[in-house]
């Protein structure tokens, strides 16, 4: 028998194993949630104090079928233009206590079946509501715009608007309608992520809740199966920082969260 014609079959797990795997996949899961930074390294560590045997590769394969991916400083999806004037980041230190106080967006990719298209929303920080979204086969700038217009035909408006430094978001033609609206401009600093880490988190639940438990068939399908997760989030979905209440709850008021 040739070498080339050979191959390596694996046996399909045992209901112990794949019951291992879940348990593992359950810890690894409330690991990640409290420290979104932790790569499949830093989260074997808490595994093992646990009593779980476990190597590297084996986490980092967990986490990969989880779609997990530590949260830090990488490569921007909207890139820098030079000859667009850049903001400062006007949220170090500022409280988040209400609604409308500060709004942001941020783009991030979804896989197609050929290819893939990026999504764009602006959310609320204070409520976590996703105000409006957008997707588009490609990078350009006017999905953002169309996604900062939507938010703004609500009829409501922040007092600060946060993004990154990407073209899209220092284009004049963002920035100016910002400007009509008497809307302050925050932007993240360079190379700095946590900058906008609410947004990173959104992005973190779309991806376990949503996209990485489907198949889409093309951008249609993304677009529909997106829209009727929005609404879901929005309305239905409770967050334990919000006191287990929905984001439009406390947007509209009818939950306040504590201060101080």
């Amino acid at each position: 028998m040739s070498r080339s014609g050979t191959y390596y079959r694996r046996e399909e797990p045992t209901p112990e194993q794949r019951a291992e795997e879940a348990l593992l996949k359950t810890r690894i899961f409330a690991i990640f949630a409290k420290a979104p930074v932790y790569g499949y390294r830093k989260v074997s560590g808490p595994l093992r104090r646990d009593g779980h045997v476990v190597n590297g590769k084996r986490v980092r394969r967990l986490m990969r079928e989880m779609g997990l991916a530590a949260i830090y400083p990488k490569r921007r999806l909207s890139a820098s233009d030079h000859q667009h004037r850049k903001h400062p980041y006007l949220l170090s230190g500022v409280e988040i206590t209400r609604s409308d106080q500060v709004w942001s967006t941020d783009i991030t990719y979804i896989r197609l079946p050929r290819g893939f298209c990026y999504l764009t929303a602006v959310m609320d920080w204070h409520s976590r509501l996703v105000l409006s979204w957008e997707v588009s086969p490609n990078l350009d700038a006017d999905f953002c715009l169309v996604a900062l217009e939507r938010a703004l035909a609500t009829g409501r408006k922040p007092e600060i608007f946060n993004s990154d430094q990407g073209s899209q978001f220092t284009s004049e033609a963002f920035t100016g309608r910002l400007r009509a609206a008497g809307i302050r401009i925050s932007m993240d600093g360079k190379g700095r992520c946590f900058d906008n880490i609410f947004s990173e988190r959104l992005w973190r639940t779309v991806k376990y809740e949503e996209v990485f438990l489907k198949e889409y068939g093309g951008l249609a399908d993304a677009r529909a199966e997106l829209g009727r997760f929005f609404g879901w989030y929005n309305g239905e979905r409770l967050h334990q920082h919000l006191g287990y209440a929905t984001p439009r709850e406390v947007y509209e008021g009818r939950v306040l969260l504590p201060t101080g």
